[in-house]
C-alpha cells in the first residue's frame, strides 16, 4: 500500500491544470467521495495493525498535498479569467445605489445663495449659549415667558427663580450669531446665521423641539424699513417665483422696532383661497423688523448713527411650503421613502 501512495504521489505533483475542465476532472479523481484517496482510505481499514501508524500518517500528508494542489489551481485560474475578462469581481454589485441632500439642506443652501448673491455673508456660532447672548444683550425682559424652563432648555442656571446672563442654554434662536457678529465687528455688518435652534415644544406635526432658522441682519448708515421690504421682496422672487407677493402685518419682538409678520400669496391656489392657506390667499412665512436701539447700543454700536434690520425663518417651514408636506416630523425620521423623492432635488 505504501508502494501505491508514493505512485499517487508523484502523479499529484506533477500534475498541471491549464483549464477549469482539467481541474474539475482532477478533482473527481482523487477528492470526489468515489476517487482513488477515497478507496485508499477504505482499503486502510483492512492493512494489518502494526502498519497502521505509518500508513496513517503517509496517507494524511497524501491528501493534504492533493488538497492544496487543488486550491494552488483553483486560485490560479480565477486569477487568469479576472483578467482575461477586464472585470473587478471585488467592485460592489450594479446598481449603485446613490444618495441625495436632505430637503433641508436642498432648502437652506438655497436660502444662502440668494442672500450672498446680494451681498451677505454667513455667519456661524455655538448652538451651546449663555443668556447673555440668548436673551439679554437682545432686549428680552427678565421675567419674558420665553426664559421660562418650560420654553427653554437649559443645562446649567444660577438660580431656579430668576434668570442670569451666566446661565447655559441650547440657543432658542440663530439672533445669538448675529450678537457675537456685532460684538466683533463695525458697521456695515450685512450677514445671516443658518443654524439649528432647539426649544422645549410637544412635537408634533406643526411643531418640534429641534428645528432650522436663517436669520438675517443689516446695520448701516440710513438703513430704512423701505431696504427691509425690497429685501424680501427679492427674496420671496427668487424662492418661491417672480409672480409672487408679499405683504408685512404689524407684530411684536422685544429686538426689534418696528416689528412685522411677512407673508407671500399662496402659490397653490394663486392667492384664490385653499385648505393649505386656510382660505386667506397667503402664508405666513418670516417675522422681520427694524433692530431696536437697545440692542445696538448693548453690542456697543452707535443707535444715533446706525439703524439696520433684522429678520428671521424657518427652513422647515419654508421646506413645507416650497414641497408641500404637511407634516414637520417627516424631516427628522430619516425614512428612505421619504427622503429618496429629492433625489432630482440640489
Amino acid at each position: 500500500m505504501l508502494s501505491r501512495i508514493d505512485q499517487i504521489t508523484n502523479d499529484i505533483n506533477s500534475f498541471t491544470a491549464n483549464t477549469a475542465a482539467d481541474l474539475e476532472a482532477y478533482r473527481l479523481k482523487y477528492l470526489s467521495k468515489k476517487g482513488i484517496l477515497s478507496d485508499l482510505f477504505d482499503d486502510f481499514k483492512t492493512i494489518p495493525a502494526e502498519q497502521k501508524k505509518e500508513t496513517g500518517q503517509r496517507l494524511n500528508l497524501l491528501k493534504q498535498a492533493a488538497q492544496e494542489k487543488y486550491n494552488s489551481f483553483k486560485s490560479l485560474l480565477s486569477e487568469n479569467e479576472e483578467k482575461a475578462s477586464g472585470q473587478d469581481l471585488s467592485r460592489p454589485s450594479f446598481p449603485n445605489q446613490y444618495g441625495s441632500r436632505h430637503p433641508i439642506s436642498i432648502v437652506r443652501n438655497e436660502i444662502i445663495d440668494i442672500f450672498t448673491r446680494i451681498g451677505f455673508i454667513v455667519s456661524e456660532g455655538p448652538e451651546i449659549e449663555n443668556d447673555d447672548h440668548v436673551f439679554t444683550r437682545l432686549n428680552f425682559a427678565p421675567e419674558h415667558p420665553a426664559r421660562d424652563m418650560q420654553d427653554t432648555f437649559y443645562i446649567s442656571r444660577a438660580s431656579a427663580e430668576d434668570s442670569s446672563p451666566e446661565d447655559i442654554l441650547l440657543r432658542t434662536h440663530t439672533s445669538s450669531v448675529q450678537v457675537r457678529v456685532m460684538q466683533s465687528q463695525k458697521p456695515p455688518i450685512r450677514t445671516i446665521s443658518p443654524g439649528r435652534v432647539f426649544r422645549n415644544e410637544a412635537i408634533s406635526a406643526r411643531a418640534h423641539c429641534i428645528f432650522h432658522q436663517v436669520e438675517g441682519l443689516y446695520i448701516d448708515e440710513n438703513v430704512s424699513f423701505a431696504d427691509l421690504k425690497q429685501t424680501l421682496l427679492f427674496f420671496s422672487r427668487e424662492m418661491f417665483g417672480q409672480g409672487t407677493e408679499i405683504r408685512l402685518r404689524p407684530s411684536y419682538f422685544p429686538f426689534t422696532e418696528p416689528s412685522a409678520e411677512m407673508d407671500v400669496s399662496c402659490k397653490i391656489c394663486g392667492g384664490k383661497g385653499c385648505n393649505v392657506c386656510k382660505y386667506t390667499g397667503w402664508l405666513e412665512v418670516l417675522g422681520c423688523g427694524m433692530v431696536h436701539p437697545n440692542v445696538l447700543e448693548a453690542c456697543n454700536i452707535d443707535s444715533k448713527k446706525y439703524t439696520g434690520f433684522a429678520f428671521g425663518m424657518g427652513i422647515e417651514r419654508l421646506a413645507m411650503l416650497k414641497y408641500q408636506v404637511n407634516d414637520l416630523r417627516l424631516y427628522f425620521e430619516n425614512d428612505i421613502r421619504f427622503l429618496d423623492q429629492f433625489k432630482t432635488a440640489f
